[in-house]
C-alpha cells in the first residue's frame, strides 16, 4: 500500500486502541498502580511481608499491562510520524510495519476482552493422566512440557508444585504455577479432556491407541480467599517428593498432601523448601479450588434462573491430538482444525485459545456429538 493508506491503516488502529483503552480503564489502572507504589514508600510498607510481597507482585503484574498498552500506542505514533514523510523509499518498511502492528492490535484486541473478575489473575494447572495405561501417563507428560513450553515461550513463570511419576514412564499427575499476565484468562481454553490417538511406543506390536487425559484450572488469587477450611474437614498426610520437581525438592518427607473430607478434593505440594511452606501452599491451592467450585456453583444456579443452559465445564473431550493415521489437532469446540501437531505440542497452542475467546464472546462453543468421551479414572 501507498504511505497514505498507511497512514489511515494506522490513524485506525490507534482510534481502535484508544478505544480498548477506554473499555480497559487504563487511566483507572494508571491511578490504582500509582496508589500502590505510594504504599511502598510508607516506613512500615515492610512491616508484613507476606503482604508487602504480594502488593509488589500486583505492582508488576500492572505495569506490565500498562507498559504494553502503552508501547504499543508509542510504536502506532511512530509509524504514523514516519508515513507523513510520504516518502516512497519508506513504503516497504512502513508496510512491513502496518502488518506488525496490525497483528499486534488484533493480539491486544483479543486480552482486552478478557474482562471476567480473575482473567489476569496467575494460574493453577493441574494434568490427571486417565484410561489408557502407560500411554495415557506419558500422554499426560507430554501435555505437562507442551504447557511449559507455551508459557516460556510467553515469558510466563512457571513452578512445578507436585508431580507423581508413571509406573513405567510419563506422568499420573502434575500441578503447575504459571504467572503472568492474563495466565487463568488464556488457559480457561483447555479445561477438560484431551484425547491422544498414536502407534503406541509402548505396544510391542505397535498398534494404535486412545489416550486420555484431563486438565484442571483454578485460578492462584494471591490475597486472602474468602473461605473457611476448618482443620476438623481436613486429613493432612506427609510423603517424600518423587518428581523432578526442580532444585528446591527436598528428599525428605516435606511433601504435603490435604484431603477436603467433605467434598474429596485432593492437593499436594512439593516444591517448597520445607513441610511448613508446603503446607501452607497446599492449604492456598485447596482454598483456591474450593473457592473457584463455589463461585461455579452460584454461576450454574443463576443461570438456571434466567432459563439458560449451563455447560457442565466440558467433561467431555475438549480437543482431539491425531498422530495416526494422520497429524491432526481439532478442536471440537470451535472446529479449529491444525495440521502441524509437532508445532502445537511444543506450545503453538495460541490459536487454539484465541478461537475459544472469540466462540466464548459469540456465544458459539459447541462439542461435536460424534466427538464426545468421558475420563475414565
Amino acid at each position: 500500500m501507498d504511505n497514505l493508506n498507511a497512514a489511515a491503516a494506522l490513524q485506525e488502529m490507534k482510534d481502535r486502541i484508544s478505544a480498548l483503552s477506554d473499555r480497559i480503564d487504563l487511566d483507572g489502572k494508571k491511578r490504582q498502580l500509582e496508589a500502590m507504589e505510594a504504599q511502598t514508600n510508607a516506613a512500615d510498607f515492610w512491616g508484613n511481608p507476606k503482604t508487602a510481597q504480594q502488593t509488589m507482585q500486583q505492582i508488576a503484574k500492572l505495569k506490565a499491562q500498562i507498559d504494553a498498552w502503552d508501547a504499543l500506542r508509542a510504536r502506532i505514533d511512530d509509524a504514523i510520524e514516519l508515513a507523513a514523510f510520504n516518502e516512497e523509499s519508506l513504503a516497504e518498511e512502513i508496510d512491513h510495519e502496518v502488518t506488525l502492528l496490525r497483528d499486534q492490535v488484533e493480539h491486544m484486541s483479543l486480552q482486552a476482552t478478557l474482562s471476567g473478575p480473575y482473567d489476569s489473575e496467575d494460574a493453577i494447572l493441574a494434568i490427571h493422566a486417565g484410561a489408557g495405561g502407560t500411554d495415557s501417563q506419558d500422554w499426560a507428560k507430554m501435555l505437562e512440557r507442551m504447557y511449559i513450553r507455551w508459557a516460556e515461550q510467553g515469558g510466563y513463570k512457571v513452578e512445578l508444585i507436585e508431580e507423581m511419576d508413571g509406573e513405567e514412564a510419563g506422568i499420573k499427575s502434575a500441578t503447575l504455577s504459571i504467572r503472568g499476565a492474563y495466565a487463568y484468562g488464556y488457559l480457561q481454553s483447555e479445561q477438560g479432556v484431551h484425547r491422544l490417538v498414536r502407534l503406541s511406543p509402548f505396544d510391542a506390536a505397535n498398534r494404535r491407541h486412545t489416550s486420555f487425559t484431563k486438565v484442571e484450572l483454578w485460578p492462584d488469587i494471591q490475597g486472602d480467599i474468602n473461605i473457611e477450611v476448618s482443620e476438623k474437614d481436613i486429613r493432612v498426610e506427609t510423603y517424600r517428593a518423587s518428581g523432578a520437581g526442580g532444585q528446591n525438592v527436598q528428599k525428605n518427607d516435606t511433601a504435603i498432601r490435604i484431603i477436603h473430607i467433605p467434598t474429596g478434593v485432593v492437593v499436594q505440594c512439593q516444591n517448597e523448601r520445607s513441610q511448613t511452606q508446603n503446607r501452607e501452599r497446599a492449604m492456598q491451592i485447596l482454598k483456591a479450588r474450593l473457592f473457584e467450585m463455589e463461585r461455579k456453583k452460584r454461576e450454574e444456579q443463576l443461570a438456571q434462573l434466567k432459563g439458560g443452559t449451563v455447560s457442565a465445564e466440558w467433561g467431555n473431550q475438549i480437543r482431539s491430538y491425531v498422530l495416526h493415521p494422520y497429524h491432526m489437532v481439532n478442536d471440537h469446540r470451535t472446529g479449529l482444525k491444525l495440521g502441524n501437531t509437532d508445532a502445537v505440542l511444543n506450545g503453538d497452542i495460541m490459536p487454539f485459545m484465541e478461537a475459544y475467546l472469540h466462540a466464548k464472546i459469540t456465544n458459539s462453543l459447541s462439542l461435536e456429538p460424534e466427538e464426545q468421551g468421558e475420563l475414565e479414572a
